[in-house]
């Protein structure tokens, strides 16, 4: 038996156990019945099931990370592209997944070639901030392509990279 505060207080015949659990107002719990003789601990039993339950939600919510997606058609202008690429940016931030889609209307279809060319447009404005899960994927109407953030690079990464207001890099400077 093992007590509420994590003492093992040895072989206890049932019915002592279970007076023991009795006085501290709390469960006597059977832990591990295959072991010989069965092991049981005296805990309440409410909280140690809200305790579990709240650790799997929590691992579920963790566990999942959110898919944003932006969708752009092929003859996109560049500024819309721009604009684009700055939300694409802020959900990379935040730590999502984002699927850029080029979508085709009417006889766009034909020309999927375009469609590519603006995704390696999108991706190599965002390159420094998102790594692609693989290439584009034609599915229908829509041309895709999945980017994850990239992983934190250290002080000596950052400090290489051109700053936007002198075009040079932290070092040079």
């Amino acid at each position: 038996m093992i007590a509420a505060d994590g003492q093992q207080l040895g072989v206890v015949p049932l019915l002592e156990a279970q007076g023991i659990a009795d006085a501290q107002n709390l469960d006597l719990v059977e832990v591990a019945a295959a072991a010989t003789p069965p092991v049981c601990r005296i805990m309440d039993f409410h909280k140690f099931r809200y305790e579990q339950r709240k650790k799997s939600h929590d691992s579920r919510k963790k566990g999942s990370v959110a898919m944003k997606e932006v969708k752009i058609r092929s003859r996109t202008e560049a500024h819309d592209i721009a604009f684009k690429t700055d939300h694409i940016r802020k959900f990379l931030e935040k730590g999502h997944r984002v699927k850029i889609s080029v979508f085709f209307k009417g006889r766009e279809i034909t020309r999927p070639d375009l469609g590519r060319q603006m995704l390696v447009r999108v991706l190599e404005s965002i390159a420094d901030a998102a790594a692609p899960e693989g290439d584009p994927k034609m599915e229908g109407r829509h041309m895709s392509i999945v980017v994850a953030p990239q992983k934190a690079k250290g002080p000596a990464a950052r400090a290489e990279r051109p700053t936007p207001e002198t075009g040079r890099s932290e070092a040079e400077q």
